[in-house]
């Protein structure tokens, strides 16, 4: 033994009065044996130690991986191995309660108008931000010439103490922040939906809204809704339990809005992001059909607005990542495909079973297309003294959407089609009713010369915005879809839908159809028919009527073949009448009908918006 406290052992030096200190006790900052044998505070020589251990060689190389010396280099100053009675739970460095407050800085977060720090906001009108996976942005939508028509739409408004309407978003009594970011968008006159629903909503009512295809819905609920947020100031404190085991990765969004499909869902955020620019709110979008990691890594930064798919976030919730114990706002988009059989109990699981306020201390708003008496009595469960709104005859077209029905055999469908193409321009939509009859199609299509590509739910995530990207920018003009693609999504400057396989549901024919004739243009929508559709003729007999179009004698007769073997197709629309409206009194009744029933002046406004599109002052998503 020598002196110095170090023994000769086979011919090497050890240090014999080392001893073992356990991890828990490791928290002087000189070492765990007080610099004797500490690796990261030996000097800079010739002998082994982390520090001059690198990939560069085995001894003296540089430093190239992230741990370093926890005290000074390569690391954020910290005690090593704080005890529990210091607060430590796991982890390196001291994250008890009050530095993990301090860390996340989550309930310190304001919501307002951060004008003049734009530059710390990526912008949405721009698509320039990879972060929001929409850097190649479409075209807009322009304005059709038919825009102001909307104007003669039929409101109905039913249910206790109805707000009046607005006649602009200036009046609104927006936030002024909300009100510059609509300009930003280009959005200057709302449309009937966002006339009728803004204030309802701002007025912190419950509501169940109906309009047709195409119509503004998604602005009519999210301006407001981001309105009520910015009165809030700020999101609501986060509960207590969420400090007990130290810096939590669970997020506690104040809006939650659910959509039926990954794209409407990602339609929806972007509209979302635009509207909370410079506000200090944050929205996210979860779906699935993607790596849920990259979702993790994509809600930890914030979440204020939570855009979600039902699976994924009932997968969310019991992973702990999503608490919905502060929702304060729950909108359903699509409302009566959410609630229909597929999605019913996911929906119920994830407003009943989880942690999320009842009903009635919450504020639930539900839009779509449709709305038949059956769901709106489901719905029901999930509002509370709501008020029903119903923009145009609901559950039937626009007058701006011209119907052709071609009957047409099935062995003739394909070279009907090619026929078709050939004669209009534009983008096409082509629905058919299975997957395997869109893939073959789109192979008959390219084998023919035809630039097509296909959509529907077998396809992976990546496939299907790639294919909608594509078909967007126009670089594939043709999309072949099953229903996929049908509910909510506003894809730009469609001028023509194929229904080359008939839904058995004349709501989604309504639904499909409603792909083109946006925001006052015109559109073209071709259906094929054969005996095997006889039981929705009856339906469609009415949509036409509606909308003031020509029926052809040979769907008449098949109407009337269904009604001798009672094959009545469809489910019982409700016409878009409150289902309490015996019970009810009907508040306001506004506009007349402004329809017209001149078959040729739709083919002269389809004909003449297929080459010019002005006015770009609308609302339309």
């Amino acid at each position: 033994m020598r002196q110095d406290g170090y023994s000769t052992q086979n011919g090497s030096t050890v240090d014999s009065s080392r001893k073992y200190v356990p991890p828990h006790l490791r928290r002087d900052r000189r070492g765990w044996d007080e610099d004797r044998y500490d690796d990261n505070s030996a000097p800079n020589n010739n002998s082994f130690s982390r520090r001059n251990f690198g990939r560069e060689g085995f001894r003296d190389g540089p430093r190239s991986n992230s741990f370093g010396d926890r005290r000074t280099e390569g690391g954020r100053p910290m005690k090593r191995f704080p005890s529990k009675e210091n607060g430590y739970r796991g982890g390196f460095g001291e994250r008890n309660e009050s530095n993990r407050r301090q860390f996340s800085n989550r309930n310190n977060r304001e919501w307002k108008d951060f004008t003049g720090k734009e530059r710390f906001y990526p912008d949405p009108f721009k698509g320039s931000d990879r972060h929001f996976q929409d850097d190649n942005m479409e075209p807009e939508t322009t304005t059709g010439i038919n825009f102001d028509h909307y104007d003669d739409i039929p409101v109905e408004i039913s249910g206790s103490n109805c707000p009046d309407e607005i006649l602009s978003f200036e009046e609104s009594g927006l936030h002024p922040r909300l009100l510059t970011n609509v300009k930003l968008a280009k959005y200057l006159k709302p449309t009937p939906v966002q006339k009728n629903a803004i204030p309802v909503i701002l007025n912190g009512r419950d509501m169940m809204a109906c309009a047709q295809t195409g119509s503004g819905k998604t602005a009519a609920f999210l301006l407001p809704t981001i309105h009520n947020m910015l009165k809030m100031g700020g999101p609501a404190p986060e509960p207590e339990q969420a400090y007990e085991r130290g810096y939590s990765r669970m997020q506690y969004p104040t809006t939650l809005v659910l959509a039926p499909t990954r794209e409407l869902a990602v339609q929806i955020y972007q509209e979302a992001r635009k509207f909370c620019y410079c506000t200090g709110i944050i929205p996210c979008v979860i779906y699935g059909g993607i790596s849920i990691r990259t979702q993790f890594d994509s809600i930890s930064k914030g979440c204020d607005i939570l855009v979600a798919t039902p699976g994924r976030l009932v997968d969310m919730i019991e992973r702990g990542r999503i608490s919905l114990c502060n929702i304060k706002f729950l909108i359903l988009d699509e409302a009566d495909r959410m609630l229909d059989m597929g999605f019913e109990p996911q929906i119920r699981q994830i407003v009943e079973r989880t942690d999320m306020p009842a009903t009635g201390e919450r504020q639930t708003l539900m839009f779509s297309a449709t709305f038949p008496k059956e769901i709106q009595r489901l719905a029901s469960d999930f509002l509370y003294d709501y008020i029903f709104l119903a923009v145009g005859r609901v559950g039937s077209t626009t007058d701006f959407i011209l119907q052709r029905l071609e009957r047409v055999e099935e062995h003739e469908k394909r070279d009907f089609l090619l026929n078709l193409i050939d004669t209009v321009s534009g983008l096409t939509l082509i629905f058919m009713q299975t997957k395997r009859g869109a893939d073959e199609l789109e192979f008959f299509l390219t084998k023919k010369g035809y630039p097509a590509i296909s959509i529907h739910g077998d396809r992976s995530q990546s496939e299907r915005e790639e294919a909608l990207h594509s078909f967007r920018t126009g670089r594939t003009p043709i999309l072949v879809a099953t229903d996929v693609a049908a509910r909510g999504l506003d894809i730009p400057n469609v001028t023509h839908v194929v229904n080359f396989d008939m839904p058995s549901d004349v709501d989604d024919y309504v639904h499909r159809i409603g792909r083109t004739g946006r925001a006052g243009n015109s559109g073209l929508a071709t259906a094929f028919l054969n005996d095997s559709n006889i039981g929705i003729a009856r339906s469609l007999i009415d949509i036409l009527l509606e909308s003031g179009q020509e029926v052809p004698v040979w769907l008449e007769e098949m109407a009337e073949r269904a009604q001798m073997t009672s094959r009545r197709g469809g489910r019982g629309r409700f016409g878009g009448k409150d289902f309490r409206r015996e019970n009810s009194r009907v508040e306001r009744k506004a506009f007349n009908s402004g329809r017209s029933s001149d078959n040729s002046r739709m083919n002269e406004s389809y004909s003449r918006n297929n080459h010019e599109n002005v006015n770009k002052n609308s609302a339309w998503f």
